[in-house]
């Protein structure tokens, strides 16, 4: 069940963060990030209500931590995805979000089996492969947004890592404070970069859209770590980037190069692994 979740969750991560970063390319990504999380509450407040619950004190002091890598994440995804390749920028964000909770997880007593350790080990060179550049000058003009994908890792690495603390019982309803909290976040970092975050009348209004796929994310992702190890939930999890680059391959005509291929074969055999494990 861990398996599925975290694969629910990194195939609805990967198809929001693709038009999320295609909204980006419309207006603002600042403002997509505040419209996209707004929305997000909102569906993530409908599951609660719907789902039940018994969240206590720790749920909503969790949720709240977590909404902070969230918004801080997602910001700085969505600003990389419209200034550089998302083929590219996905899979650099997901090195961080994958590597921080297994760091942490381990940490804190988690220890997988020795296939899931296989699968992890072979999810960090798929990431790394996918991310890769081939030596096409156009490529290389469109690898601007790495530091953006490096920040939204980082973000997203604490998003897992508190999201994994609230407990089971609690519900979805907690995760109705992390997005809000995720809007904060989001607006207080563009007010320290001077950057415009109202969406007024722009395009930005498209990202409504990503509300139902963000509290799917945040769900799915919630509930498989109380199926499975938090390190092994989080890096399948992480391989989001493949749902991106193959919908960025679809739509935008990005190439896939070879190496990048192979990444997402490495991808589909750490799933499996960590799936035996």
């Amino acid at each position: 069940m861990a398996v599925v979740l975290s694969l629910l969750c990194a195939l609805a991560y990967g198809v929001s963060d693709f038009l999320g970063g295609a909204f980006s390319r419309l207006a603002s990504a600042w403002q997509v990030a505040v419209v996209g999380q707004s929305s997000s509450a909102f569906f993530a407040l409908l599951g609660g209500l719907w789902l039940g619950g018994d969240a206590v004190r720790a749920d909503w002091l969790w949720a709240a931590l977590a909404g902070v890598g969230g918004g801080f994440g997602a910001a700085f995804l969505y600003r990389g995805l419209a200034a550089g390749k998302m083929s590219v920028i996905a899979p650099i964000s997901a090195v961080g979000s994958a590597l921080v909770p297994v760091v942490i997880g381990f940490a804190l007593g988690d220890r997988p089996s020795v296939l899931a350790w296989a699968g992890i080990l072979c999810a960090f060179p798929a990431i790394y492969l996918v991310s890769r550049l081939s030596d096409d000058p156009a490529d290389a003009a469109r690898s601007s947004g790495t530091m953006d994908g490096v920040l939204a890792g980082i973000g997203f690495g604490m998003l897992f890592v508190v999201l994994g603390q609230v407990r089971p019982e609690a519900g979805m309803l907690p995760l109705a404070l992390t997005q809000a909290v995720s809007v904060v976040a989001v607006v207080l970092t563009a007010t320290a970069l001077g950057a415009r975050w109202w969406p007024g009348r722009s395009r930005a209004w498209y990202a409504a859209a990503l509300g139902p796929l963000g509290a799917i994310a945040t769900g799915a992702f919630l509930y498989a770590t109380h199926y499975g190890l938090l390190a092994v939930v989080s890096v399948i999890a992480s391989l989001y980037p493949a749902t991106t680059v193959l919908l960025a391959a679809v739509v935008l005509r990005e190439t896939i190069h070879r190496v990048q291929g192979v990444g997402l074969a490495l991808a589909a055999a750490a799933v499996a692994l960590v799936a035996a494990g």
